[in-house]
């Protein structure tokens, strides 16, 4: 019997031609998935990064509320126009405390994934409010409303607390002072302040919008994009040494 005519029989018996099917997909599942149990984690350990800290991930809150996933990516593909335009090709790490991550799948506007320190705040702040006014030729709505509305600071530890539920690793310490936390990020005279850097070496403090009087969605939104593309150094990175 050749091979056609032992392909005609799964061709003429619809329950056998489904068996098939099945067998073959369950041993490719088995093949894909299987190795996975053996594995700790699918993501790579890279140095540097770090949870949000309480102001940013109000910020990304704001971002995810306002759409802002939806014209713009944070996920630089490893090729060449994309890493010439953008920087390095994101990480699967950069994106570890995401929930959700924020990959996107559209570019009305450019990637955001290595925003960060590109632009001052105040480039930042105009472009938020009046997005022509800095680039004449932006079809980018106008936010001039996160500059007046201040964040409900009640509901910030419970924010922190909630992502600490779901396995971004805040210490108990974080979560304790999340509140005050968030305000000193945006206040550079806070007493708190090297309570804070002890906490959170890494984050920046600074009045992001230019108002003292009270912590914005501005302020919270700018921290959070001044942070993205900023943990890890790249010039250090050894993109092979996590190769099996």
């Amino acid at each position: 019997m050749s091979i056609w005519q032992k392909h005609q029989f799964f061709e003429k018996n619809t329950v056998w031609l489904m068996v098939g099917v099945l067998v073959v997909v369950a041993i490719g599942g088995i093949v894909e998935i299987a190795p996975l149990f053996w594995l700790k984690s699918t993501i790579e350990k890279v140095e540097g990064m770090r949870p949000y800290t309480p102001l940013e991930l109000a910020g990304r809150d704001v971002y995810i509320r306002e759409g802002c996933y939806l014209c713009h990516s944070q996920q630089i593909r490893p090729m060449r126009d994309e890493i010439e335009r953008y920087g390095h090709y994101s990480l699967a790490a950069e994106s570890m405390y995401d929930h959700p991550f924020q990959w996107g799948s559209k570019r009305t506007g450019p990637d955001l994934a290595r925003v960060g320190g590109k632009y001052s705040d105040e480039w930042h702040r105009a472009h938020l409010i009046d997005p022509r006014s800095v680039v004449p030729g932006s079809v980018m709505p106008g936010y001039p409303i996160l500059a007046e509305t201040a964040i409900d600071e009640r509901l910030v530890p419970l924010n922190v607390r909630a992502n600490a539920g779901v396995g971004v690793p805040y210490t108990r310490e974080q979560v304790e002072n999340a509140r005050i936390d968030f305000r000193t990020q945006a206040d550079p005279n806070s007493k708190h302040l090297d309570a804070f850097l002890e906490r959170w070496p890494s984050a920046v403090v600074r009045d992001y919008d230019g108002n003292p009087n009270k912590v914005t969605e501005l302020d919270a939104v700018i921290a959070y994009l001044q942070m993205l593309g900023t943990l890890v150094d790249f010039s250090v990175y050894d993109d092979q040494a996590n190769y099996r």
